[in-house]
């Protein structure tokens, strides 16, 4: 819901800073990777309790994710680059929820439940970007994958986790809240994917480029 709105304001700096990463020859794949290690040094550091390196860590992670990418359209982006991306995050962000369940054991219900809320969504998201692409509609953003928006995207993924970083006697809480935002995420594409493929819109072409 809020990532337009995110990267509209972050951009210009992220930009100028893949101007000068592109500039001494790192590439977007380098940035991934660096950005996944970030990552999963996030999550270990999560199950270890050690909340303010977690904290730190995890918007390190999510910097070099918005990073990637703006490097890559500096050079030729590609789709198995997209695809790895998307991979990476989600190594993270289910990560970062076991984690969670491995230092407040009180969280452990409400992060099974986001996981599972999680693999609802991907399904839902993934599965209408394939139909998207294969009936070339007029839906989804710019990225490799055509990601219809939602109640719950990257920026409020950040926002919740930074918030368990920050309150970890609230982590069940948290993740109870995030779980039925997500969940309501699953029945917004459903609702979508209904109207885009079941009636008018789902027959129509894009018989040009644009």
């Amino acid at each position: 819901m809020l990532d337009a709105r995110a990267r509209a304001l972050y951009r210009p700096g992220i930009d100028r800073l893949a101007e000068r990463v592109a500039g001494i020859g790192i590439s977007a794949s380098a940035v991934t990777a660096a950005g996944l290690a970030a990552g999963v040094a996030t999550c270990i550091a999560v199950a270890l309790q050690h909340w303010p390196l977690a904290l730190l860590l995890w918007l390190v992670n999510r910097t070099l994710d918005g990073l990637d990418g703006a490097v890559a359209r500096r050079a030729q982006p590609t789709d198995l680059g997209g695809m790895l991306d998307f991979l990476a995050d989600f190594v993270v962000y289910g990560g970062f929820v076991v984690g969670v369940s491995i230092a407040v054991p009180d969280a452990r219900v409400a992060c099974t439940v986001l996981l599972a809320a999680y693999l609802l969504n991907n399904v839902a998201l993934l599965s209408f970007a394939s139909l998207i692409e294969k009936r070339r509609l007029a839906l989804g953003d710019e990225r490799s994958l055509r990601f219809t928006t939602g109640l719950t995207e990257g920026t409020e993924t950040v926002i919740a986790y930074t918030a368990i970083c920050l309150l970890p006697a609230h982590a069940g809480s948290i993740a109870w809240i995030f779980a039925a935002m997500v969940l309501f995420t699953v029945g917004q594409r459903v609702a979508l994917a209904v109207r885009a493929l079941g009636g008018q819109a789902g027959r129509a072409r894009i018989t040009s480029d644009g």
